[in-house]
């Protein structure tokens, strides 16, 4: 079976075919994507109609891209995936709408999928996959979770952010810094040459007794720092990147092993874009290495948002019979969609 996935939430348009075999794992065939952030970085952030018209503009030819790289023709594909929610909705409409209509025009069936989803299955695309069962870290955006999940669909919330989510804490703190969008990963590049200790910055709930995480107070505190300096900012800057990522490196890792333990699992997956960062990566191997835990990441080029996370994550969720593609080609997307709603 030959899936096509289509992802259009934000600011990357990925177009990806996957082939899917039976009970073994989907297989990535090819699979291309574009970055808006050179388009967004003149505004400090993604302007939603501007993220629209350019899916429009590149959402065919990354679909043409991707067929000829595997050298499969249209009239091969068996079903048509999309990114249904969450995310922007202006943008959701385009992936969602040339979906539909490439599905209506092929005579082939669609499947709305939850990017999250997609996200939290990617490292089943990886060299080194997962097994069930796992806790997952879900680090993407505005979403900062922990898991057990069972199987596809099979997910409990462990705990997540009652305010800002790890990626906005790298992102706000880095628009403080004065450093360029996205912010994340630049402060994540400038911390590499500061020191860590420099700067005492809180590490909320990290002895909270639960799983929950909070960044909002973080971001304060750098902007509270960041006034002390004055005119010394620029100087120290490097220095409090670097502290600042070791305050969330920490509550994300801490918390991390506090999950494993109080689920008694051996296994982490970590997924969406900040699962990239290099200082997080380390430290969780680290800590896991001590603990005999494996360690699951997505292949660095599919931490961020991509058309082979929703093939697979479609494909997987056909596998387990959770869903049936569809041969109704109206549509409507969902900008906010809890995680919960899929869980079986």
């Amino acid at each position: 079976m030959l899936l096509l996935g289509i992802e259009s939430s934000c600011d990357e348009t990925g177009v990806a075919l996957v082939e899917s075999q039976d009970t073994a794992l989907p297989i990535l065939q090819a699979h291309a994507l574009h970055s808006q952030i050179t388009m967004h970085q003149a505004y400090g952030g993604v302007v939603p109609e501007l993220a629209s018209r350019d899916h429009i503009r590149r959402v065919l030819p990354l679909t043409q891209a991707v067929m000829a790289e595997a050298r499969r023709s249209l009239d091969e594909i068996d079903v048509v995936a999309f990114t249904r929610g969450p995310g922007l909705a202006g943008a959701l409409l385009v992936g969602a709408g040339v979906a539909c209509a490439l599905g209506a025009a092929l005579g082939k069936p669609v499947l709305g999928v939850h990017h999250l989803e997609g996200h939290l299955l990617s490292p089943f695309l990886s060299a080194d996959p997962p097994k069930f069962p796992f806790v997952a870290l879900l680090v993407s955006g505005g979403h900062t979770q922990l898991m057990r999940v069972e199987g596809v669909g099979r997910y409990q919330l462990l705990g997540e952010t009652i305010d800002d989510a790890a990626g906005e804490a790298f992102d706000k703190s880095a628009k403080l810094m004065g450093l360029p969008y996205p912010g994340g990963p630049w402060l994540a590049k400038l911390a590499e040459q500061g020191d860590p200790m420099a700067f005492k910055l809180p590490r909320p709930l990290l002895r909270s007794g639960d799983l929950d995480f909070s960044f909002a107070g973080l971001k304060t505190a750098v902007l509270t720092q960041a006034k002390k300096l004055g005119g010394d900012l620029e100087a120290r800057k490097a220095d409090l990147a670097a502290s600042t990522q070791a305050a969330i490196v920490e509550v994300l890792v801490k918390k991390s092993i506090a999950a494993l333990e109080m689920t008694g699992l051996d296994r982490l997956v970590v997924a969406g874009g900040v699962g990239a960062n290099r200082a997080l990566r380390e430290q969780l191997n680290a800590a896991c290495a001590k603990r005999s835990v494996r360690v699951h990441y997505p292949e660095l080029h599919l931490c961020t948002d991509n058309g082979a996370m929703i093939a697979m994550a479609a494909a997987m969720r056909l596998q387990s019979g959770l869903e049936e593609a569809s041969e109704r080609y109206a549509f409507d997307v969902k900008p906010r969609w809890p995680m919960a709603s899929l869980t079986t």
